[in-house]
């Protein structure tokens, strides 16, 4: 009887064995090469260029004849294909310059590790030297926006005016957290693990959960934040980014912006709630608020020609001195 049992207990033992490892198989995800990833995510006109020692990943289109280009600058984990939508639109009358900011999309990690937000600050006027940029429309959503009211701020010279698109700034508690933020905050094992194993299914619930219509989140879109996220360097970057984030530190700041700004936001952003889109309105003498009822944190991903309208009118309709 004991040796029976020894058989299954040793039977068993090698059952549960055979599906961890191909449990394990099938959500292991191990980075990938830019190289890798440029075939589909980085045709024209994407460029790359070498800035203070990093490869950057842009593209820069609309006639270079425009005297206020518009940069846009993407969230966290994100990418510059969430501009697509406008630009599309918008290169017909104007410069717009997308980029991935380092640590995300096809640029990949900080060359020094350095994410705090002044490196993300130097890195976007170091980026408007190099395309010989003195002064622009700085748009951004979410860290992209941050980041935008941060550069006018401090160096108001560089910036003729704002477009804050469900942008940071306040030290506002997301509710919920999404698990990629989770697990990048948790440190240890856990995002240990993490560098090599990602279910695509956790990608995705993440993507749905800031989107104001799930429904709208394609597996093409899904295909792009996993092969993102999968890009050599950039989760080990994005915890770094993570563990040097401090929300709220300079949102005293927010009240010194007198650059003229258009505040966009998805009325279903639990990320950063419509509390925030409040006070920016509150802070900023010069500033408009456009909300959209149906949407959520990347508003100008989710509904595109809904969205962009409002900038459109905004770069059209106000004199910004040259």
């Amino acid at each position: 009887m004991n040796s029976r049992l020894a058989a299954w207990a040793v039977r068993l033992f090698g059952v549960m064995l055979m599906l961890s490892c191909l449990g394990y198989a099938a959500v292991r995800a191990p980075d990938r090469s830019l190289e890798s990833l440029i075939p589909r995510w980085a045709p024209p006109p994407s460029e790359f260029i070498e800035l203070n020692g990093q490869v950057v990943h842009l593209r820069d289109e609309g006639p270079r004849g425009d005297p206020l280009p518009l940069v846009l600058l993407h969230g966290t984990a994100s990418s510059l294909h969430t501009w697509e939508g406008w630009v599309a639109e918008l290169k017909k009358t104007h410069r717009v310059v997308t980029v991935d900011l380092p640590g995300f999309g096809l640029t990949g990690p900080s060359a020094d590790g350095d994410y705090r937000d002044e490196a993300y600050q130097a890195f976007v006027l170091a980026l408007m030297d190099r395309l010989q940029l003195q002064r622009v429309v700085l748009g951004g959503n979410s860290l992209g926006g941050l980041i935008a009211w941060e550069v006018a701020a401090r160096h108001p010279e560089r910036v003729g005016a704002l477009v804050l698109v469900d942008a940071g700034g306040y030290a506002i508690q997301p509710e919920p957290v999404p698990g990629g933020f989770q697990v990048a905050r948790a440190g240890g094992l856990l995002a240990r693990l993490g560098k090599y194993v990602l279910p695509r299914s956790f990608v995705e619930r993440s993507v749905r959960n800031v989107y104001g219509d799930p429904s709208r989140v394609t597996g093409a879109l899904v295909d792009r934040y996993f092969e993102m996220t999968l890009r050599e360097g950039n989760r080990e970057a994005l915890g770094r980014r993570m563990a040097q984030s401090r929300p709220g530190d300079h949102a005293d700041e927010i009240r010194t912006v007198r650059q003229p700004t258009l505040i966009l936001w998805g009325a279903r952003d639990h990320l950063v709630p419509i509390a925030a889109a409040r006070a920016f309105a509150r802070d900023i003498p010069e500033s408009r608020l456009v909300t959209f009822e149906t949407l959520g944190h990347v508003p100008q991903e989710e509904d595109p020609a809904a969205t962009v309208a409002p900038v459109r009118s905004f770069l059209d309709n106000f004199n910004i001195e040259t």
